[in-house]
């Protein structure tokens, strides 16, 4: 049904797809930016990592686009990358640069569409069609869009482009944090900067990890921890977890949205809470956890499962310990000099290497600052993901008609 007021066209009859492609090699081709798929985030249209066709070092045909146009991926429509730059500038030939025929619709308001639920559902449709996914110049020109009165449309753009700024916000604030935390991490993990001890008033020590302050210990993770194999002989009921690169351990059939474990688990190992683990071919990749889901879990009999002497270490130290780029690089060494050829991580390779280990109590000071950190970053990622949630639902009332805008007349 279309809504009073509004219409319903064709694609073709209110836009024009840009064709004849240009040489980024020649001026002023070379020296203008070069758009290309990759530089476009998923479903918010911002930009990243924009560099001139020159410095790109491109060779191939592109297509030109200016202030007013649409700029939008024909390659994987599922991925929904479609952008509205604002300047001129030159676009990838896995892109289409599209103008609008402003008198019927205005380019803001097709950006917003063109991110919406029914234009993305009705691209993602046609690019099956073939092998590769992809929508091409006659499919995209026979998508439906309905279009109300121009100030509607300008109104209803203005407002979803609100929510884009808070987006944008937000996401620029959880980058902020984390980089921050990042930067925490170093200082407070190396001992550059010690909690409740004046700066100046300690040694450093060389170790493999490099400086440490001389009042830390450097031990080998064998010597602060312990291998756990119990099996889940009985078969028992446990819930299955597994272990991601960012999030550790997940409850698994949550996690993948269905099972992805053998039907029978009494060779999988016994993971309990405060316990350490990891699957031993993929630790590279920073795939490490700390347990704290559950009383008890299991995970495949890939994993290898350890805890940590209480007396000694506090575990979410140790755990921002073993999560960061640098370790993630020593089990990516180790890895490659272990000689089990199916290139895993087990813990007798593991084991020997040394972490670096400050008091305990200063342990548990740093291990509440990062946390601290961590909440500020799950805040703001919980912020940002309601956002995104409440702009979609927004465009699917907004952009159908559903919910309609107030327009002041004019005079």
């Amino acid at each position: 049904m279309v809504p009073e007021g509004w219409k319903k066209t064709r694609f073709s009859s209110v836009t024009r797809i840009g064709n004849g492609q240009v040489d980024p090699k020649i001026e002023p081709f070379a020296s203008m930016t070069h758009i290309g798929p990759e530089n476009v985030v998923s479903d918010s249209g911002q930009l990243v990592e924009l560099k001139t066709c020159k410095k790109l070092g491109l060779i191939s045909g592109k297509y030109e686009f200016d202030e007013k146009a649409i700029v939008y991926s024909k390659i994987r429509p599922n991925l929904n990358k479609v952008c509205r730059p604002q300047f001129r500038g030159v676009c990838s030939a896995d892109m289409y640069p599209i103008w609008t025929e402003e008198d019927h619709l205005l380019p803001e308001y097709l950006h917003q569409y063109m991110l919406g639920p029914s234009f993305f559902k009705a691209a993602t449709a046609m690019s099956m069609r073939t092998g590769m996914p992809k929508i091409n110049r006659s499919d995209l020109n026979t998508v439906s869009i309905l279009l109300p009165a121009i100030p509607e449309q300008k109104k209803i753009a203005q407002i979803l482009s609100t929510w884009d700024d808070a987006i944008t916000t937000t996401e620029k604030l959880l980058t902020n944090s984390q980089q921050q935390k990042k930067a925490l991490m170093q200082q407070l993990l190396t001992g550059k900067k010690r909690l409740g001890v004046p700066a100046k008033a300690y040694e450093f020590k060389r170790t493999r990890y490099g400086a440490l302050p001389k009042d830390w210990e450097y031990p080998a993770i064998k010597d602060i921890c312990a291998q756990l194999t119990e099996k889940n002989t009985d078969g028992a009921d446990f819930p299955v977890l597994s272990c991601s690169k960012y999030d550790g351990f997940v409850d698994s059939r949550n996690y993948f949205k269905k099972k992805v474990y053998s039907d029978d688990t009494s060779g999988y190992r016994l993971i309990h809470r405060d316990c350490f683990g990891f699957p031993s071919n993929h630790v590279e990749e920073g795939s490490i956890g700390l347990q704290n889901l559950y009383d008890t879990g299991i995970v495949s009999p890939i994993y290898v499962v350890f805890r940590a002497s209480a007396d000694r270490v506090d575990n979410t130290y140790l755990y921002s310990v073993l999560k960061t780029d640098h370790y993630r690089q020593i089990f990516g060494a180790a890895t490659n000099a272990s000689v089990d050829r199916r290139g895993s991580l087990r813990w007798k390779e593991f084991s020997q290497i040394h972490v670096p280990l400050p008091p305990l109590e200063e342990q548990k000071k740093i291990a509440t600052v990062l946390s601290t950190a961590d909440q500020e970053i799950t805040a703001l990622q919980q912020k940002l993901d309601a956002l995104k949630q409440e702009k979609k639902a927004l465009m699917q009332q907004l952009l159908t008609g559903k919910r309609r805008v107030k327009v002041e007349a004019t005079a």
